[in-house]
């Protein structure tokens, strides 16, 4: 059933995707985070009728623009591998997934694309009103397109308001609403996008910082650093709220990344979380030495994050791999390995039945189709070959959280000294923190590289969790073109990069067109 799949192409579809993916979502926070800044910037003009907010509107606005065009062309690459690297995966959910990356495509981009050019060329064109509107409207479009994008992503994490249809080998859409406000896509919409106001805070706080230090546009570089900073600190606590949500969401639907987060093997009640660890690189789900070689953990608090209760039991590695363990319904847990059974029976089912349908032997098709349905929720499994592929990558999985969460707690401690510093006007005089704010930039950038790492890397062998594995959802291609393919966007993606880091370090250092 399996033996024939081509690990080799997967593995380089994966990278491929990855690498797209990664490079993409350089563009995107800054796009989110830096365009509602601007907006209030613009806003304040508006407001107060000062030409000073209007010249530092334009000049983050200039950034925004150069930054916006090349996540466009990101974009575009990173969706149409579904269709050339991935197509046994949009043939079998294309009717679902495609849905929101359509609207995405006709509603929310027609939205920015249209109100865009106002806002860049409209400034002498039309009233102050209709342009803070093109603005706000700009910036929503492109909150709205992370929104289905988000949508997509999170129905891969969790798939409901579907039905399949063995005649088609399809999953169908049912439940529109189920599937655009489940409550994995809403916790993950408001989590990724306040983690972007984030990198825009920083930003703005970073690229401000490097103007005091130069001693250039002194009076924009302040007012731009109090906004950045007080924007940024509302968002990380923002930021942190959903953070909660998201880990409980993560706890119920995809217990197996979480214990991979923690490096949890053995589950228990009361589960500890690990606040500082190091995880033993030898360790293996059938040894029963520790996963550390060192773990200080805070008693309770995985059950309190993953169960609202402090007693609570959290499934480790090895219990969900072995079963046996109380689920929330009552129910026994079954092992992984007749998780896999099952899913076999549900792929021979649908052998057998669409042989019956071109047979027109109804009787075999009536008893084929029960017998999909009845194992269909364990479909994806039947393409493993041991319970051992149900566990994601680690070590990746428990250092990209934890780089993410202590990056995030320092840019929290970051943005209120910022904001206490500029209240008590010694920001302007203190160059040690000053170069802290221009080394920022990157760090916030790794924070939100290592947040995706965790959703994307946690969840593996899936790419639509338990109905489809990784290895059963690329194309018949030859592993040759999509290593080219690889590196034609390796190289085209560096030279984008190092093209938008040019041009954005050239407009940062002319500066505003109003010298201040």
């Amino acid at each position: 059933m399996i033996e024939h799949i081509n690990t080799t192409l997967v593995d380089w579809s994966r990278a491929q995707f990855a690498l797209t993916a990664i490079y993409h979502w350089l563009f995107v926070p800054l796009t989110l985070g830096l365009g509602i800044i601007q907006a209030i910037m613009e806003s304040i003009y508006v407001k107060t009728g000062n030409p000073f907010w209007k010249n530092t509107a334009q000049f983050w606005m200039k950034l925004f623009g150069i930054n916006f065009a090349i996540g466009v062309a990101t974009g575009l690459i990173l969706e149409f591998q579904f269709g050339t690297n991935w197509s046994n995966y949009s043939w079998f959910v294309g009717d679902i997934f495609g849905a929101p990356l359509a609207i995405e495509g006709i509603v929310a981009f027609f939205l920015e694309a249209t109100f865009i050019g106002v806002m860049y060329f409209g400034w002498e064109k039309v009233g102050k009103g209709f342009h803070l509107t093109s603005t706000w409207l700009t910036v929503i479009g492109a909150t709205i397109s992370a929104w289905w994008i988000l949508v997509a992503n999170s129905w891969m994490q969790y798939p409901v308001g579907m039905e399949f249809n063995p005649d088609t080998v399809r999953n169908e859409m049912v439940d529109f609403a189920a599937v655009a406000l489940s409550p994995v896509a809403v916790n993950k919409f408001f989590h990724t996008v306040f983690s972007c106001w984030v990198v825009g805070g920083a930003f703005v706080v970073g690229v401000s910082s490097w103007y005091l230090l130069k001693k250039r546009h002194v009076e924009m570089a302040s007012a731009s650093m109090n906004i950045g900073a007080i924007f940024g600190l509302a968002a990380i606590l923002l930021t942190l709220f959903t953070g909660d949500g998201s880990a409980y969401q993560v706890a119920q639907k995809q217990p197996m990344k979480l214990a991979a987060m923690e490096g949890l093997y053995q589950g228990s009640c009361s589960a500890g979380l690990s606040a500082c660890g190091v995880l033993d690189p030898s360790k293996t789900i059938t040894d029963k030495k520790s996963p550390f070689y060192f773990n200080i953990e805070i008693p309770g608090m995985l059950s309190l994050l993953a169960e609202r209760d402090v007693n609570g039991f959290v499934p480790g590695i090895c219990d969900l791999l072995n079963g046996g363990y109380k689920l929330h319904d009552g129910s026994i847990a079954i092992p992984a390995s007749e998780k896999i059974n099952r899913g076999r029976k549900a792929i021979s089912a649908l052998a057998s039945y669409k042989q019956a349908a071109y047979e027109k032997n109804a009787a075999v098709m009536a008893s084929s189709k029960a017998e999909l349905m009845s194992n269909f929720q364990y479909f994806g499994y039947g393409y493993l070959s041991t319970p051992e592929q149900l566990v994601p990558p680690v070590a990746t999985t428990f250092y990209a959280f934890r780089v993410m969460v202590i990056l995030g707690s320092f840019l929290l401690l970051f943005f209120l000294v910022v904001f206490i510093l500029h209240q008590k006007k010694k920001l302007e005089t203190m160059t040690w923190m000053q170069w802290i704010g221009v080394f920022v930039v990157p760090l916030a950038y790794i924070t939100s590289q290592c947040g995706w790492i965790v959703a994307e890397a946690g969840r593996q062998p899936w790419v639509i969790q338990d109905l489809m594995p990784t290895n059963a959802s690329i194309s018949n291609l030859q592993v040759g073109s999509v290593q080219t393919t690889f590196f034609i966007f390796l190289v085209l993606f560096t030279v984008l990069l190092i093209a938008e880091l040019g041009i954005m370090f050239k407009a940062i250092k002319s500066g505003p067109e109003n010298n201040q």
